[in-house]
This record gives structure tokens, sequence and C-alpha cells, in this order.
């Protein structure tokens, strides 16, 4: 064997290496972005279960959230839904909140959810609308909130909707 053909084969053995090495590179990362792609995340990134804070929060199920909510309204909640490439299937609830109160609405919480025949929830969202979404809601005025919820299957259950407001924070 001549220096060239020893040359030669140190080449293609070389080459044959490098490729081998980015091709393992190649799908390492293929197989972390589908990771990442098809793993379950609430919409927003959050955590899926926000909690309205600060000063002069009303919560559900106190007489201060009940008399505010009887002059804020919630319209039947509307919903679509669309197939993903990765097989699943993402549900956008939406509905419009209109403000009565005489003041100003400045914070939102609000629970949305599917649920199955029995009314129990197959995936629920809790989101904080206003802050950062729209203008503050004033008097007399509405908003349009739209909830994602993501991770259905085919054979999910999905019945009927829920959305209601679990908070509300007043100028």
């Amino acid at each position: 064997m001549s220096m060239t053909e020893a040359n030669r084969n140190e080449t293609e053995s070389t080459r044959r290496t490098i490729y081998i090495i980015v091709g393992v590179v190649s799908l390492l990362l293929i197989a972390g972005l589908i990771y990442l792609i098809t793993r379950p995340t609430p919409a927003g990134r959050g955590t899926g279960e926000e909690r309205l804070e600060g000063a002069g929060v009303l919560r559900e199920g106190t007489p201060e959230f009940q008399q505010a909510m009887q002059n804020i309204r919630m319209d039947d909640p509307e919903a679509t839904e669309a197939r993903r490439a990765l097989g699943d299937i993402v549900m956008d609830l939406r509905t419009t909140v209109r403000n009565f109160s005489g003041r100003t609405v400045n914070g939102l919480e609000i629970y949305a959810a599917v649920l199955d025949m029995q009314k129990k929830p197959v995936k629920s969202r809790t989101i904080i609308w206003i802050p950062g979404h729209a203008p503050d809601l004033e008097n007399n005025k509405t908003t349009n909130v739209h909830v994602g919820i993501e991770g259905f299957k085919e054979s999910d259950d999905r019945a009927s909707l829920q959305m209601r407001i679990t908070a509300i924070r007043l100028q």
C-alpha cells in the first residue's frame, strides 16, 4: 500500500467519523426540540393556575365579591377547537365580560374549563385578564376574554364549557 492510499483511507475514516458525530448531535437536537414542543404546557407559559394579587382583590365566596358581581356580567362561553400537527387538540374558550358596576375593573381572575357529561372538568385553566392583556375595563364597557386550553385527545369527552370570574380588582 502506497502513501497516497494510506492518506486516502485515513481521510475517508476521518470524514466518516465527522459525519457520524454530526448525525448524532443533529438527532439529539431534533429529539430535544420534539420533546419541548410535545410536552404539555399551559398557554402563556405560566403555571396555568395564576392568581390575581394586590390590594383590593375581591375573591369568590366573599360578600364583597358577590355584591360586585351583581353588576358584572359574563356571557355564555363559546369555543373553537383546532388540531395541531403534534396530534393533540387545542380549544379556545371565549366570552364577553360586561361592567355595569360604576367602577373601573383593573383585574379579573377567570377560571375556564371543558366539562364532560358528568360536569367534571376534563381540563381547566385559570388566567389573569386585564393587566398586560387589555386596557382597564371601565364602567359600561365590555371586553372579550379568550382562554386557550391545550392537550386534549380525540377520545376526551368534551360535553360543555364553563367560565367564571373567581376574583376581581376594582379601582
